[in-house]
């Protein structure tokens, strides 16, 4: 693929920040419609091109073509990854106990690509990771998958071949299951959730490494400061401008990559398009979220109704009535909600940062639009939302281990056991691949697993909000045995140089985590930076505990925020090479991932 450039910048310029927000009305795939049969005329009649559209694919036989078309989200046609000319790809729909067989063909030009089926058990050579499980789809070839389907729910696939997801290579996955579900709907819309960008990924990634607060419009000014003095006094106000400056961060510095960069899509529609699902007063109907962004948490609610969620991550839980739902990227939830009193309502989704949203609506016919909510205030970060537990602070700054604070690879204070807590259990043992390492900025010194807390900018905001503790799994644990041994893991990484790992050793340098075939194991995930990362391991389950170390909800994705200590069981049942990594995918790209190998 390739982006045209501005001349001089080596990046577009960028489209308005209103423009970012809304996208256009009519955007979507505008060319490189040959490969699906069809006409624009057809597509014409279904919605903005093929986007909001999607074709669902049922058979257990499936081609799916790998190509490049133009889409048009901003008003500029830029080169996207569509899979049968679409955009979001096709809905492939099967049943729990099929054995499908998927032929992908590659037509891209000079670039191999890969789809992966994520969360669904399978054969890791079926996983779609090259340089794992299988070698790539070179361009002009085919791979054929081939797997039994073992579980049912909503799951996605996406390429994990470079920066394609974020071009637009992925869709949703769904798998009807073989007994009746443990609740009732009359109706039900897939809802994918993603991210755009009219810059070449590859670029935009870059960037990032040059100037990882590009986004940030939000830092705070004089006005500001004086507005904290007066609010504060002066050495309060001072301390803590000194300690964000020597973080190399701001408190708004909420996520990498947002609305400035990013239109926010559902279905593939920007919120000018107004994507529809429609329904009838007094019907239970299903939505089935799935976020398929790159970089985007989204925070998802429906003004009017409530939401009922039912499953997390394809697997069923026990009925939990909330108002609003932070869903992570690569996570899905199951929700059900019964519109009746008035013929349209807005489904909501604005960014974690809210600098931009996504929207749709649901609604008795087409044409119809319920007014979209103002976004809520920006948030701003605290030394306790990154970890940093000002409660043991006599001079300010103990709860803190900030590395590099003169210049990257610093002297940090409280490095290895317990630091100066003892044998404080909210206090971390940190690797000894953390010490002095010039890739890790902050660890970490108060950590526990927050999983009653809805998260930053959703506290106290009068909305009943879904918690990782709110929801159990409506079964038990499925292995039964307690973990015969347990891995620590660390996220790390350096906020300048958009560095991320696990332990301070990015990728490339890092040896594999070796699993024994049938084993029942604990991994403790320990986040060391300041930001949110959404970890996947593939083939397995990961079996999230509670506080308490009790099995308490199985999913596919394992939401970190900052400040935390999440563990969760793993039974390794599935023999090969898997990829185990944060879902950010430029975090991803940066070192925040590891080979796991089960072997015999």
């Amino acid at each position: 693929m390739s982006f045209p450039k501005t001349p001089g910048t080596g990046t577009p310029p960028m489209p308005s920040r209103r423009l970012f927000v809304q996208g256009v009305a009519a955007g979507g795939v505008v060319a490189g419609l040959a490969a699906t049969g069809l006409s624009p005329r057809a597509f014409a009649a279904a919605g903005p091109g093929l986007v909001g559209a999607p074709q669902v694919l049922s058979s257990q036989d499936v081609q799916l073509s790998i190509g490049e078309s133009l889409a048009n989200f901003t008003g500029r046609t830029r080169p996207a990854i569509t899979v049968n000319g679409s955009l979001p790809a096709p809905i492939l729909r099967w049943r729990e106990g099929q054995t499908v067989s998927i032929r992908v063909a590659n037509t891209l030009q000079g670039h191999p690509t890969s789809i992966h089926w994520h969360g669904l058990l399978l054969p890791a050579n079926m996983d779609g990771v090259p340089g794992l499980s299988f070698n790539g789809i070179a361009p002009g070839e085919a791979y054929q998958y081939r797997f039994t389907l073992k579980q049912s729910g909503t799951y996605w696939y996406h390429s994990h071949s470079m920066f394609q997801e974020q071009a637009g290579l992925y869709g949703a996955l769904i798998i009807d299951p073989l007994e009746p579900a443990p609740y009732h709907f009359d109706r039900e819309h897939v809802i994918l959730l993603s991210d755009w960008t009219d810059m070449d990924p590859g670029a935009l990634f870059r960037r990032m490494k040059k100037l990882a607060e590009y986004d940030n419009y939000y830092k705070r000014t004089l006005p500001d400061f004086l507005r904290d003095v007066r609010k504060d006094g002066w050495a309060a106000a001072t301390a803590d401008r000194g300690m964000w400056g020597r973080m190399r961060m701001t408190p708004t510095d909420i996520s990498d990559i947002n609305a400035h960069t990013y239109t926010y899509l559902l279905n593939g529609t920007a919120p000018a398009g107004n994507w529809t699902g429609l329904f009838r007063s007094g019907e239970k109907v299903l939505l089935r979220f799935i976020n398929g962004g790159s970089m985007t948490y989204f925070d998802v609610r429906i003004p009017g109704l409530k939401m009922t969620v039912v499953a997390a991550d394809g697997q069923y839980i026990h009925p939990v009535s909330i108002d609003e739902f932070r869903i992570a990227p690569a996570e899905t939830f199951d929700v059900i909600v019964e519109p009746s009193g008035q013929d349209a309502y807005t489904i909501f989704c604005q960014d974690m940062g809210r600098t931009g949203y996504a929207a749709g609506t649901l609604a008795v016919r087409h044409g119809l639009q319920a007014p979209i909510p103002e976004r809520d205030a920006r948030p701003l970060l605290t030394m306790s939302d990154m970890g940093h537990d000002m409660g043991h602070a006599s001079n300010g700054m103990a709860g803190h281990d900030m590395k590099g604070m003169e210049g990257g690879c610093g002297a940090s204070m409280g490095h290895g056991a317990h630091g100066a807590h003892g044998a404080d259990p909210k206090a971390p043992r940190h690797p000894a691949s953390e010490t002095g390492n010039p890739l890790v900025d902050m660890q970490s010194m108060a950590t526990e697993p927050k999983l009653d807390d809805p998260g930053i900018g959703l506290r106290d905001n009068g909305r009943d909000v879904l918690t990782y503790g709110a929801m159990r799994s409506l079964f038990d644990d499925p292995d039964g045995r307690e973990p015969g041994r347990e891995v620590e893991l660390h996220l790390t990484g350096h906020m300048e140089k958009f560095s991320w790992s696990f332990d301070g050793i990015p990728f490339a340098s890092a040896e594999p985590l070796r699993l024994n075939y049938g084993e029942r194991m604990r991994i403790v995930l320990v986040n060391d930076t300041m930001m949110q990362h959404p970890i996947h391991l593939h083939g397995v389950w990961s079996d999230l505990e509670n506080a308490d170390g009790e099995f308490h909800l199985r999913k596919h994705t394992i939401d970190m925020p900052p400040g935390t200590r999440r563990t969760y069981r793993v039974r390794a049942d599935a023999l090969g090479r898997w990829a185990y990594h944060c879902h950010l995918l430029y975090h991803m790209e940066a070192g925040m991932m590891r080979e796991v190998r089960i072997e015999e």
